[in-house]
């Protein structure tokens, strides 16, 4: 595929000879359904596909009532190419994370482990800011280079070959792109704020958010919301507990950061010390990783089996014969049953080993944990 920037479009060469041209009309960074959904291409065809040095859209004319198939893969790697191409316009057009949605120039910027963190923090903190998510649950899966191409096309093999995400798997990897390219484009004149619970994905998303931000030079302070929510909210809530950022109420949020925006900032010798504990996360092979005894602990992928097992045994023993339980509710029993951030999708995975291992007994096809049943043997 060979591309070239007429800017504002981009134009793609498809073999034998047909152009793709799409339109940069956002400096916002593009999923393949964003692509989608915008609609935003143009279809040429050359007679030669040396032409394709000398082609312009302003001379030619688009293709009417005719199209062309493409694959999922050339759509991601397409994604990819104008990501790359706005990253280089937003830096030469001063569009960078300095600017929220709205254009106002921010004087914060807030990085959190989690999408849904991240949307209830756009909604709950005051405007100018610009809130980037993490795209991912760093407690489970590989971890090897992540800051880099080849950790995390790894990572992404190993998601996609034991991780029922329910969900299109290239959606994910843009995401998760898009999101280093908003951290890359940090201002160095921007205060930033990492926000982070007790538990094991924003603890080690801790770690790698400052390892990411390694070669930047801003004034970082770190807000640990869970903590902070038990301290100051929870006990006007009657004690209640929260395990994750991502189960904080909006203006909960705006508040614990409006007392908490004056705090002490990471020193070098904190930030080093959290690189070193990142450095370690990655190089192990290990992947499950729990929070405990306020400390990361990397455990065998077996950890949670006897706890499906023992919770299956329980919910048969609520039938009056054994028979064939939903995937989904087990986990459910699971998830309502722990004080411990489980990841659902990791005892799908595991309850899934336990069928071809031959501890449980399938009905149904694995393609969700909504769409299959199991039992004991």
């Amino acid at each position: 595929m060979k591309t070239k920037v007429n800017y504002p479009f981009i134009y793609f060469l498809m073999e034998p000879n047909v152009v793709f041209v799409y339109k940069m009309e956002t400096n916002h960074y593009l999923t393949v359904s964003d692509w989608i959904e915008s609609g935003e291409l143009q279809t040429f065809e050359l007679n030669h596909e040396d032409e394709f040095e000398t082609f312009t859209h302003e001379n030619s004319a688009p293709l009417e009532g005719k199209g062309y198939l493409m694959q999922q893969s050339d759509m991601t790697l397409m994604v990819e190419k104008i990501n790359k191409y706005i990253q280089k316009y937003r830096q030469l057009h001063t569009f960078s994370a300095g600017f929220d949605e709205a254009g106002y120039k921010t004087s914060t910027v807030h990085l959190v482990s989690s999408e849904s963190a991240a949307g209830i923090l756009r909604v709950g903190l005051e405007r100018p800011k610009v809130v980037i998510g993490l795209p991912d649950s760093l407690s489970i899966g590989p971890l090897w280079k992540l800051d880099e191409k080849v950790g995390q096309t790894l990572r992404n093999e190993w998601l996609y070959e034991h991780i029922n995400y329910e969900g299109d798997d290239y959606e994910y990897e843009n995401k998760f792109a898009n999101a280093l390219r908003e951290i890359e484009d940090i201002p160095g004149q921007n205060p930033i704020y990492i926000w982070y619970g007790n538990n094991a994905d924003e603890q080690i998303g801790l770690r790698f958010l400052l390892y990411l931000l390694r070669n930047k030079t801003n004034v970082i302070y770190l807000i640990n919301s869970t903590e902070l929510y038990e301290r100051y909210i929870a006990p006007n809530l009657n004690g209640q507990t929260v395990l994750h950022t991502g189960h904080i109420e909006p203006e909960d949020l705006r508040w614990l950061y409006e007392k908490n925006s004056k705090s002490q900032s990471l020193s070098d010798q904190d930030i080093n010390q959290y690189h070193k504990e990142w450095i370690s996360l990655s190089q192990s092979k290990e992947v499950l990783r729990l929070w405990r005894d306020h400390e990361i602990a990397e455990v065998n992928e077996n950890n949670y089996d006897p706890l499906i097992i023992k919770t299956i045994e329980m919910l048969h023993h609520g039938q009056e014969s054994k028979d064939f339980i939903k995937a989904g509710m087990v986990i459910g029993e699971i998830l309502s049953g722990t004080n411990e951030s489980i990841n659902a999708f990791f005892l799908e995975y595991r309850i899934r080993h336990l069928i071809y291992s031959g501890v449980l007994e399938l009905k149904g096809i694995p393609k969700s944990m909504r769409h299959y049943g199991v039992k004991l043997r």
